[in-house]
């Protein structure tokens, strides 16, 4: 199982000078950094690919940068569902690049937006048509696509992990396009997170590891022991924690993002607790 963390429990953006990070994650015990970029992060890509590889950190990246205006896979304008995916055919070759292993995210959307209306019949069969192109463009560098489901306040299309079955489904099911399953989103959306896990099966490629509260798992309502005991059942081999910094020298990322409780001061703290509680139930 690869151990992994989101750069959020850091910092807001990654740039070329926070390289150091990947020798500090490795020293936590992590084998995986996930990255945050979009139009918002330059940053060099060969620098960070040869300090990941020198460090023995295996790379995933995210879309949580900033996005063209209206780009959205699910759009109802083909002008917006063009113009995302071109941004996520950039950031898939800013994955390779880097050497990246996985692009995940709310792909089949636009993150943040959740439009008060029942989905239209052909938005989910529009969003599937983009993620088998994306699909295909990824297969040809090895990486593998992880699509997030995300919570009714984040997204109207893709809440449960049975929706990003039956969106995998509708795109043909590509062998490189996968479910990453977010338990803040999960504990928002679920009676049975567990069932849940199990139902997605062999789509399942990884967890994101966080409590209720978007803090170090342990201790909240999320049911830790069934999740960990359902994650067996399926090939998923990648646990990351992830959560947004509420320390002083992020200034406001943390309200930014919505988080206004200090659960993450500590991006360092938070991972040698969040470790110290799951390895056990990893077995």
């Amino acid at each position: 199982m690869k151990l992994g963390a989101h750069i959020y429990l850091w910092m807001e953006r990654w740039s070329d000078r926070e390289v150091g990070l990947f020798s500090r994650a490795k020293a936590l015990g992590l084998d995986t950094i996930e990255l945050s970029v979009g139009l918002d992060v330059p940053y060099d890509h060969a620098l960070t690919k040869r300090a990941a590889e020198d460090a023995g950190i295996s790379l995933v990246v995210g879309p949580g940068g900033a996005w063209p205006d209206d780009a959205d896979l699910a759009a109802d304008d083909p002008a917006h569902r063009q113009s995302a995916y071109d941004f996520h055919r950039s950031v898939i070759d800013q994955t390779a690049e880097v050497g990246g292993i996985c692009y995940a995210g709310a792909l089949y959307g636009r993150p943040g937006k959740s439009l008060r209306r029942r989905p239209p019949a052909d938005e989910l069969a529009r969003a599937a048509e983009g993620l088998r192109g994306l699909a295909a463009h990824a297969a040809g560098a090895g990486i593998i696509l992880a699509i997030e489901p995300m919570s009714r306040f984040r997204s109207h299309l893709v809440n449960r992990p049975a929706q990003a079955v039956q969106l995998i489904e509708l795109a043909g099911r590509p062998a490189n396009l996968r479910v990453l399953i977010d338990t803040y989103h999960m504990i928002t959306e679920l009676r049975d997170p567990a069932a849940a896990i199990r139902e997605t099966g062999d789509l399942l490629w990884g967890l994101h590891a966080c409590e209720n509260d978007r803090g170090v798992p342990g201790g909240g309502l999320v049911p830790w022991p069934e999740i960990f005991t359902a994650l067996k059942t399926t090939p998923a081999d990648y646990v990351a924690f992830e959560g947004y910094n509420t320390g002083p020298s992020t200034g406001d990322f943390g309200w930014s993002r919505g988080m206004f409780q200090n659960v993450c001061p500590d991006g360092d703290a938070f991972v040698r607790q969040g470790l110290d509680y799951i390895k056990p139930l990893l077995g």
